[in-house]
């Protein structure tokens, strides 16, 4: 893999971890565009380290405040939010990663995200601000969440729309989603970590993996702050019709014989 290969993965990496679009869908479809048939385990691990820099920078704040006060609400919905997703992701670690491999779904999982945040985004008069959510509605949006464990449901559509299902107001649908996804990323890549400890590693360059870190914390700041500002005012709806045309696509061409 060059430069030029890690620096798109990057982007995309960055960009879909946050946009309501899927990161790990778009990967799949990157490493098919390269002709790779695996991005790298290292890779992909330092992609993902690459956006939770970006988390972390975003949300320093909350981080030293729940550092500071271990025990306060905001780290319990977040351990709540958290927690369905554990337990799906350990109990069936196989059938997702059988199912992530083959992209065999993708296409209709794409249509699946399109549909969800569409019926989110009629839903009227959120109100709800970080400080209203209940444990209730965290254990809510967790379970959204651990249902983007398929790869090409997409972790902060599902997210964003199980908020406003929930009544929070859609900035803070956005703000809360891109909080939950610190711990998520962080337990994707000690997964990974166990792997590269068990030897499935491919060799990729230093140069290749420091491009690509970079690449994906620089973007996926860009994409967490766009996000939490578009949807101040504006509509999910645009994301939906571009997972519906992506996911129709992706099916045409299976069923083509192309992928």
């Amino acid at each position: 893999m060059d430069k030029f290969e890690a620096f798109v993965l990057g982007i995309i990496q960055g960009l879909t971890e946050f946009l309501p679009i899927s990161s790990t869908g778009h990967l799949f479809l990157g490493r098919f565009a390269f002709g790779l048939e695996e991005a790298g385990l290292f890779l992909d691990t330092m992609l993902h380290i690459g956006t939770l820099v970006a988390v972390l920078v975003f949300y320093q704040k909350e981080l030293h405040h729940m550092i500071r006060h271990p025990f306060s609400k905001l780290t319990w919905i977040l351990v709540l939010g958290t927690v369905p997703a554990v337990i799906i992701g350990l109990s069936f670690e196989d059938f997702f990663d059988s199912i992530s491999k083959s992209g065999s779904t993708i296409g209709w999982e794409f249509l699946a995200t399109g549909l969800i945040m569409f019926m989110a985004d009629g839903v009227k008069n959120g109100h709800k601000k970080l400080d209203d959510i209940s444990y209730t509605d965290a254990l809510v949006i967790g379970s959204f969440q651990a249902a983007a464990i398929f790869p090409a449901l997409s972790r902060s559509g599902l997210t964003i729309a199980a908020g406003l299902f929930r009544k929070l107001d859609r900035e803070t649908a956005a703000y809360f989603s891109f909080l939950l996804s610190t711990p998520a990323i962080l337990g994707g890549i000690v997964f990974q970590g166990k792997e590269m400890m068990s030897g499935h590693v491919e060799a990729i360059s230093f140069s290749s993996l420091a491009v690509g870190t970079v690449t994906a914390a620089v973007f996926g700041y860009l994409a967490i702050v766009s996000m939490v500002n578009f949807l101040k005012k504006h509509s999910l709806k645009i994301f939906s019709y571009y997972v519906w045309a992506l996911g129709i696509l992706i099916l045409i061409l299976q069923f083509s014989g192309v992928m």
